[in-house]
């Protein structure tokens, strides 16, 4: 959710980078369909062999010591319990939470139908402020493989950004996982000001998609 300080004259930032929410100054006609990046993201899925559940490969050779070492080398200690039958490993993007000094944590809780707030802003931000922003997640049933988080802005319906971030592979587990992104201040300014409108999703290295959200927020010139 990068946002960058806008240049005098009211132009964005021509700096893009794999973080959330940034300013660019290059602009196109996107809306909420699916952009070049993804078409691009759809030629480039690699061809991978068939999928297996991870209960099956953690059975296998289980009396063989020094194979069961090496397996929990390769994914970790894994809790039978979050492992099922199926070869699919299963995503649940417990929240967003945006952390800014000085104040209280705005966390983000993912509706189950997937719109935070369709009838406003879904957070607000002061302009020129730092934040961080952190995802909470849980893997469960199979290991998931590159997830990453793609996430698109834009302001009157032009778009201003497109971040891609991978946050790794990881292994089924009780407890959720937590990724922090690097900190970023929003841009400050009259023509930073306003509403915007944002498309987030949660992706793995096979393109399965575990979240998208649709939502805006607004940069002010005060906290709400």
């Amino acid at each position: 959710m990068e946002l960058e300080d806008e240049k005098k004259g009211g132009e964005a930032s021509g700096q893009t980078s794999d973080k959330e929410m940034g300013l660019s100054r290059k602009n196109s006609d996107s809306s909420f369909s699916p952009t070049e990046d993804d078409d691009e993201d759809e030629e480039k899925k690699p061809q991978l062999g068939p999928m297996i559940a991870l209960k099956e490969q953690l059975e296998k050779d289980k009396d063989d010591e020094s194979l069961r070492r090496w397996k929990e080398q390769l994914i970790g200690v894994v809790d039978l319990e979050d492992v099922g039958e199926t070869p699919d490993p299963v995503v649940k993007i417990l929240d967003l939470t945006v952390r800014s000094p000085n104040r209280e944590d705005m966390v983000l809780t993912i509706p189950d139908d997937g719109l935070p707030n369709p009838k406003g802003p879904w957070f607000t931000i002061k302009e020129g402020s730092k934040y961080t922003l952190v995802f909470n997640f849980r893997v469960t049933n199979n290991i998931v493989s590159g997830l990453r988080y793609n996430n698109t802005v834009w302001k009157t319906g032009v778009k201003v950004d497109s971040t891609k971030a991978m946050l790794g592979t990881f292994s089924p587990q009780a407890e959720p996982y937590q990724h922090v992104m690097p900190e970023e201040i929003t841009p400050s300014g009259i023509f930073a000001r306003g509403s915007y409108s944002a498309r987030t999703k949660f992706i793995d290295d096979d393109n399965k998609c575990y979240l998208e959200i649709n939502y805006t927020f607004d940069i002010r010139k005060n906290w709400q």
